[in-house]
């Protein structure tokens, strides 16, 4: 049997466990909360939720956020497109936190697979719509929330009545589909819909990398480079928040998983995704990272209703620092009687090299503050495998010793901080092929 015949052969019994496994989890739960609950229980009315009650489970969100933080976020009515990993966590926080309307959209079902991100999803929940599984369980947290569970597709043609009836007060969008995506932000942008848009949470892992910022800040993020792209087709460049993942791709980190050659060769590939248009391919998801954007996703969203003091530090993207730290390498070449002064570092290389190559701190003496960038050494040209973050002190004395004074680095410097330096450099050298 061929490669691709043995391939089909094991998608298929998995497939066909896999149903198994889930009927049969399905008729022992059906089994045992019937034996479990009589039958007339269904009919009790549900127990009316009185305002004191609700203010005891608010208790803590009242005392961080205020009275009159709390009676803003109470009056908010949300509406979150997309209940997956990121969508369902970031519902499940805002109905926690006080929103009293929620409208959630989603078209898709509870999987075996996505369990390991979904807010509250359990093997019962299998084959059950993301939207109802959703509301079920928002319900039993929290009674009094009016939760809409709308569970179709969005489209462009449906956005008046699932963005603007009702007059939402918020839009989170949870989409993972590009086009999808475009859509539902330029149309917030056009109508002036206050909105929040989640990027990729796939393939990422590094919870110290999430941002939250502008679309035009977003770095290290592949799909918010592509909604950028087609966002600016549409003559729109800000404006809109997002939160996102900075962290740098490594190819010894998981990435997208390529479909085998032998289903190219088939043709009609598209025919392999659940709907015309949506990604075919596997997305791995480290479980944890959707629901960590679903978190600072409701948590923006929650304090800029509120009141609340928020200034996001876009850890990747502080441009002022990093514009201070290029002219402090412009204003050397000059002292250095260059004659072309230009520089052949660009503004976005400066947020890689702080950041990533020296770890936002000078090498030689591990100080992060009034920093600079510096030639290293005067017999090569300047790139990022010859520049060096230093202090401004440090970037002085280097000019005067090595750069103007003509002594070597190795007269200058003890060996660990040589030895730091190179290990940067071969970093840097590593890493660049992947840039």
């Amino acid at each position: 049997m061929s490669s691709s015949g043995r391939l089909a052969s094991y998608m298929t019994l998995t497939a066909v466990l896999t149903v198994g496994v889930v009927e049969s989890v399905h008729f022992y739960l059906k089994t045992k909360r019937a034996s479990a609950v009589p039958t007339k229980s269904k009919n009790v009315p549900k127990i009316k939720y009185s305002e004191e009650l609700i203010r005891e489970q608010l208790a803590r969100n009242y005392v961080f956020l205020s009275e009159e933080g709390m009676e803003k976020v109470r009056q908010q009515f949300v509406v979150v497109v997309g209940a997956g990993g990121v969508g369902s966590n970031c519902v499940t926080a805002l109905v926690r936190s006080g929103v009293s309307k929620i409208r959630i959209i989603d078209f898709d079902q509870v999987t075996l697979s996505s369990l390991n991100r979904h807010a509250v999803a359990r093997v019962g929940d299998v084959g059950v719509s993301k939207v109802e599984c959703l509301k079920s369980h928002l319900l039993e947290i929290a009674p009094w929330v009016e939760v809409e569970a709308i569970n179709e597709l969005w489209t462009i043609e449906q956005a008046e009545r699932l963005l603007v009836e009702g007059n939402p007060t918020y839009i989170v969008d949870c989409i993972d589909n590009i086009d999808t995506k475009v859509d539902l932000l330029a149309f917030c942008h056009d109508r002036k819909l206050r909105v929040i848009s989640s990027m990729g949470a796939a393939c990422k892992s590094d919870p110290s990398r999430i941002n939250i910022g502008d679309i035009s800040t977003t770095d290290e993020d592949s799909l918010a480079r592509s909604v950028r792209r087609r966002l600016k087709k549409r003559g729109i460049f800000t404006g809109i928040p997002v939160v996102f993942s900075a962290e740098k791709p490594d190819p010894r980190k998981a990435s997208l998983l390529p479909l085998p050659d032998e289903e190219f060769e088939k043709g009609h590939v598209d025919e392999l995704s659940a709907l015309k248009n949506f990604r075919v391919r596997i997305l791995p998801v480290m479980g944890t990272m959707p629901g960590m954007f679903g978190l600072a996703l409701a948590t923006y969203v929650i304090t800029h209703v509120s009141g609340y003091p928020i200034d996001p530090v876009e850890g990747k993207n502080r441009y002022k620092v990093y514009d201070g730290i290029l002219q402090s390498l412009a204003a050397q070449q000059s002292r250095l009687h260059k004659s072309d002064q230009r520089v052949q570092i660009a503004m976005h290389d400066i947020n890689y090299i702080l950041e990533e190559v020296f770890r936002g701190k000078s090498p030689i003496s591990g100080y992060s503050t009034r920093l600079t960038l510096s030639r290293w050494d005067p017999s090569k040209e300047l790139s990022l495998q010859n520049c060096l973050i230093m202090t401004k002190e440090e970037q002085k004395e280097h000019e005067q010793r090595v750069l103007l004074g003509g002594e070597k680095v190795e007269d200058v410097y003890p060996k660990e901080v040589l030895d730091l330096i190179e290990k940067r450099f071969a970093e840097e050298k590593y890493y660049s092929r992947f840039r």
